[in-house]
């Protein structure tokens, strides 16, 4: 017998009252709730339910060849999406019956009894997620869920059902199913996943036809065929670390790419309407680069217009490639959304380093229309005209969270709108990698490195490394990270919690020097309240030294700043700059920063302390302007009005820092970052670092206009 879940129908009514306001006034008040797929189980496991529901036997099968039904059968938590018999055999016949194989992609006879052992794992695995429970009020529209296959699932939702969709074509028919170690969604088709790579994949669709040609003459299709990293001799990488605190290693690496890509119909629009025209339009855009593409006028590099499109200055080849990232991100993780209200008042945005050599796109988002755009341009973005004076009768004395008085002044246009990227529909998700078509022509010209990248480029910590989102870590919650680690807890000194031990070794754009003496630290912080522009932060200890590359900008002058959180725990080192991660090459950019001094807040007056002159802003008649510019003059900056700390703005927190560690002239091209600790006989103090900020000139020292709070 079975009994309505409150909680689950509470909050699911929570989520709809929130995302349908409009409709309230359009119609009645008293609806009548569809209450029959909210249930509650009495004693049941996952694999109990299963296994007592005929409609089920075939998955069922599935899990028991697999050996998963035992783990079902177990205390924990889990996620169970579970396809109906019928979904499960037209699944199955398509197998047998696929024209493009000659072996029946490896099954035996027809039939589930024809799958193969390995198969069924692996259609087990894509089905179950470990260690979480996801309810229908975690699986709003754009939400990605990785499996226990490693592989990741995409939320939608139908607007004719009202119904939970997963990879946009598999329906939830009955939702919320709890049982006692998890909860189970009934699904009328099966997920299935693609193991072709990337290119492969996109060569399945006849309306990428055009740039799919231009991948394949290009070469490109060669470089996007890995999806582990490999060791000389071939094998998959294996990483190993001194673990002795339990916490989660990483053993392997997995490779990624991202293609943006434009469907045939966007590019007929333009007049492209074969690989000969698409030739001509690289040619137009690129043969004069050198305008503008810093890194082709400093290293005098010939660009091609001619037919060997294997050659990287090749216009086409250089066309191609700014359609690429080199690691593959989900929709839903395209912008990284979960901040506050002041934040989403000025807008989300990431910044993604793409394969035409030292070159950046923007992706924003829209999240009234909730849609993500490429290279939008906005008027004076992160600059502001003037700040409206505080008057005395609203001066606040607490930490304070206004930001209201900042939002009604500028005015920040939208002069391009930017290139929409549509919500997957029907494309499989490549085994490395995703395919996300947009509306427009995408190419690196003049406006990118002279419109959209001319602010302020906030960067955080987890988006500095590519491996970050190829292995879903970036963003993870402590489930997830627990559940790699079989349920194990990691603690040290000063640390604690569930967070993942980053290999010396792991990250590309990393450089550890002398080995695991580096104890280097993922922290999700994910409901922490932490000081922490996107929840998340690298923590290292022991006696560290080791260098990170920094992302590419236009050349100009900039400052180079490190947003971190002060506190006693951590430590104290001196920050250096090179062209590449040789440390002989490398030069200190300043003083030592001692990370454990906290700016005193005493009285509200300027801090003595590191002689920062931090202020507590809401205090002030001009919310902080003045002692905003006597900061910077010391070479430091409050943290900003984006994000919060646990409920109060991070500008308001007196340990949210920036620190200006460099300011002067960069290239367009590569720049390491060193780190090392002065205290190397304190290997118990920490690194910290939350996000990185690479600022024009334009911005920081403009004659009109000020830098904004944000």
């Amino acid at each position: 017998m079975k009994t309505i879940n409150y909680k689950r129908l509470f909050s699911q009514i929570a989520v709809v009252a929130a995302i349908l306001p409009a409709a309230i006034g359009l119609t009645s008040c008293s609806e009548d709730l569809d209450e029959s797929n909210l249930y509650t189980a009495t004693g049941q496991t996952i694999e109990d339910y299963l296994a007592s529901e005929p409609e089920f036997s075939d998955f069922n099968y599935i899990l028991q060849r697999a050996g998963l039904d035992k783990v079902l059968s177990a205390y924990g938590k889990y996620t169970c999406f579970a396809p109906v018999n019928e979904a499960v055999q037209i699944y199955v016949d398509s197998l047998w019956n696929d024209t493009t194989r000659t072996d029946h992609n490896g099954m035996s006879v027809e039939g589930v009894e024809g799958l193969s052992d390995s198969l069924c794992v692996d259609i087990a695995k894509f089905h179950l997620v470990d260690f979480r429970e996801y309810w229908a009020v975690d699986m709003g529209p754009g939400t990605t869920i990785t499996t226990m296959l490693g592989r990741e699932l995409t939320t939608s939702v139908n607007s004719a059902t009202g119904n939970t969709v997963v990879n946009s074509y598999s329906e939830i028919t009955s939702i919320d199913n709890e049982l006692e170690n998890g909860v189970l969604h009934v699904l009328n088709r099966m997920l299935t996943r693609s193991n072709s790579l990337l290119p492969n994949e996109l060569g399945k669709y006849t309306f990428f036809s055009i740039f799919a040609e231009a991948l394949q003459k290009t070469g490109l299709a060669d470089s996007l065929l890995e999806s582990v990293k490999r060791q000389p001799n071939g094998d998959p990488m294996e990483y190993t670390v001194d673990n002795s605190y339990n916490f989660y290693v990483p053993k392997d690496c997995a490779v990624g790419f991202t293609l943006f890509v434009e469907r045939d119909e966007f590019l007929r629009r333009a007049g492209i309407t074969s690989f000969e025209k698409l030739r001509e339009y690289a040619n137009r855009t690129y043969e004069n680069c050198d305008q503008w593409y810093d890194y082709v006028k400093q290293n005098h590099i010939q660009v091609s217009t001619g037919e060997d499109y294997t050659n990287p200055w090749n216009c086409v080849n250089m066309f191609v490639r700014y359609h690429i990232v080199k690691y593959k991100i989900p929709y839903d993780k395209l912008v990284y959304t979960g901040l506050n209200e002041a934040s989403a008042k000025v807008g989300f945005y990431e910044y993604n380093e793409t394969m035409l050599p030292f070159t950046l796109m923007k992706v924003s988002a829209d999240e009234v229309a909730g849609t993500r755009y490429v290279n939008r341009i906005i008027s004076n973005n992160t600059l502001i005209e003037t700040i409206q004076e505080n008057s005395e009768d609203t001066v606040e004395t607490s930490s304070g969270n206004s930001y209201d008085y900042v939002l009604d002044v500028p005015k920040h246009d939208v002069i391009l709108p930017g290139y929409a990227i549509e919500q997957s529909k029907e494309y499989q998700q490549p085994l490395n990698g995703y395919i996300h078509c947009i509306n427009g022509i995408l190419t690196y010209d003049q406006s990118v490195p002279q419109q959209v990248l001319r602010e302020r480029l906030r960067f955080d910590d987890a988006a500095l490394f590519p491996e970050m989102m190829n292995n879903s870590f970036r963003c993870a919650t402590y489930a997830y990270i627990n559940s790699k680690n079989g349920g194990k807890s990691g603690a040290e000194a000063a640390l604690g919690g569930d967070y993942i031990r980053i290999p010396y070794n792991y990250f590309d754009y990393m450089k550890m020097y002398n080995g695991d003496d580096t104890h280097m630290y993922y922290l999700s912080g994910s409901g922490n309240g932490w000081s922490n522009y996107q929840k998340d932060e690298f923590n290292c200890m022991g006696a560290f030294d080791f260098a990170m590359r920094l992302p590419p900008v236009p050349a100009g002058m900039y400052e180079i700043r490190m947003g971190y959180t002060a506190n006693g725990n951590r430590g104290m080192m001196q920050v250096f700059l090179g062209r590449n991660n040789n440390q002989s090459q490398m030069a200190a950019t300043d003083i030592p920063l001692d990370m454990r001094n906290v700016p005193s807040t005493t009285n509200n007056q300027a801090d003595e302390n590191i002689a920062t002159g931090w202020t507590l802003y809401t205090n002030e008649k001009d919310w902080g302007v003045q002692t905003d510019k006597n900061m910077h003059n010391l070479g430091w900056l409050r943290g900003p009005l984006y994000y919060l700390v646990g409920s109060t703005l991070a500008r308001a927190n007196a340990q949210d820092l920036r620190r200006v560690v460099y300011k002067g002239p960069l290239d367009q091209g590569e720049y390491w970052l060193r780190f090392k600790t002065v205290l190397p006989e304190n290997t118990g103090t920490q690194f910290h670092l939350d996000y990185i900020e690479l600022v024009p000139e334009y911005v920081y020292n403009n004659p009109l206009y000020l830098e904004d709070l944000f």
